[in-house]
Order: structure tokens, then sequence, then C-alpha cells
């Protein structure tokens, strides 16, 4: 009896089919490490502020948004910080632009973190202490509502203007941080206010030294905000 050929092509396929798989076994195991060699995912930060984080009197260099990225990468952390910073700004100024400040991120990733600096230009103008609550109030709210964290940093009233007003100004700021159950970084200037060395010439704002003494008083609650990239 005559022996048909008709199992051969199913052999040939069979031989294929080994082959494929012997091939794909040897390049899977080189696609984990393609995905590691991907550009890592990177923390978007807002600072929204006015002269002391915008880098008045400084290089771009020595700004407080460059100092806290370099801060940052030094420890690892893959950042972006935009400097949301504007001279002489108070907060009905910061509350004006939020949205624009809100946007301005990376291509398809959203803001994870803004650094709320303003309410400093408020003391100095002897502002109601109620709008400058209010202001920053709806700052708070506003950023919450975009899904992004908050870190909220206090600042104190010029002494000249009395006690009361002093008393009513440096409470704004705990009190919206418990309000919006934010993080709270109580006077941005610590260790740096009214020492000489570490200011410019018109003792308000901060030379590079001084920037960077900031940089290390926020770094750690800037850390434990950021969201864990996996």
């Amino acid at each position: 009896m005559k022996t048909t050929n008709s199992s051969t092509p199913r052999y040939g396929f069979a031989r294929r089919f080994v082959n494929f798989v012997a091939v794909l076994a040897v390049f899977l195991p080189a696609i984990p490490a393609v995905a590691e060699g991907q550009a890592p995912i990177v923390a978007q930060i807002v600072v929204l502020g006015d002269s002391l984080t915008a880098g008045y009197g400084l290089n771009r260099a020595d700004s407080f948004p460059v100092r806290l990225q370099t801060a940052l990468a030094e420890d690892g952390i893959e950042a972006k910080v935009i400097n949301a910073g504007v001279s002489g700004d108070t907060t009905a100024g910061g509350l004006a632009r939020l949205d624009w400040a809100l946007a301005d991120s990376e291509a398809g990733s959203g803001i994870d973190l803004v650094i709320v600096e303003l309410g400093a230009n408020d003391g100095l103008r002897g502002l109601d202490p109620g709008l400058t609550a209010a202001n920053l109030d709806k700052i708070i709210a506003g950023i919450k509502k975009s899904g992004a964290r908050v870190l909220l940093t206090g600042m104190k009233a010029p002494p000249n203007l009395g006690a009361r007003y002093g008393e009513d100004f440096d409470a704004i700021f705990p009190r919206l941080a418990a309000k919006h159950d934010v993080a709270l970084y109580p006077f941005f200037l610590e260790g740096v206010a009214a020492i000489p060395t570490l200011n410019q010439k018109d003792g308000i704002h901060p030379n590079r030294e001084g920037v960077d003494i900031i940089v290390r008083g926020l770094l750690p609650l800037v850390k434990a905000l950021l969201p864990a990239r996996g």
C-alpha cells in the first residue's frame, strides 16, 4: 500500500512552532530590561509664590525652585519644580493665576504637589487678614480639587503693624492647614529671617545660602508628600 505525505506539512508546522518558541524564550527576558531603561516618571511640583520663591535678586540657578529640584535629584528623586512665583504678588494675585499655574505641567502628566508661599506682601501692605485668609482658602480648595497635594508655608506679620494684627495674621496659616487637612511648614523663612549673612542687602530676600537653608528645612516634607512612583 502506498503511503502518502499528508502528514509532512503538519510536522513542518510543528518544527516551525518549536523554533518560534525557542526564539521567543531568548528575547522575552530582555523585555523588562527595555522597560527599565525607559525614562522615569518625573514628579511635577509647582511653587506658587511671590519674590521669595521667584528668585528676586538672584541668578536663576540660585532660586528656590531650582535649588529644590537639585536637592531632590541629589536624593534620587526625579522632579520638575515649576517656578510660579511672581515678585510683589499678594494672595489675591496668586488666586487670580491659580488655574494658569496648575496647567503648567508636562503633557499628559498632572501636578503632584503645589507649594503655596504667599502672604508676605499682604502683611507688608497691612492688608486685612480676613481677606488674606479668604484668598488662601480658595487657593487651597482649588489645588485640592485639581487632585494635587498642598504644602502650605506660613508667614509672619511685620512687627510694626502691632500685636493684634500680628496675632490675626500669623494664625491664618495653621488654621487653614487644619481646616483643609494639608501639610504646613509654619514659617517659610525659618532660620533665615533677620540674619544679615543669609539675606540680600535689603534684609528681606534670602541670598543663595539662605535659600539652601529654606530648601533643607522643607525637603523632608516635600519628599513625604510626593506620591510613590512604581
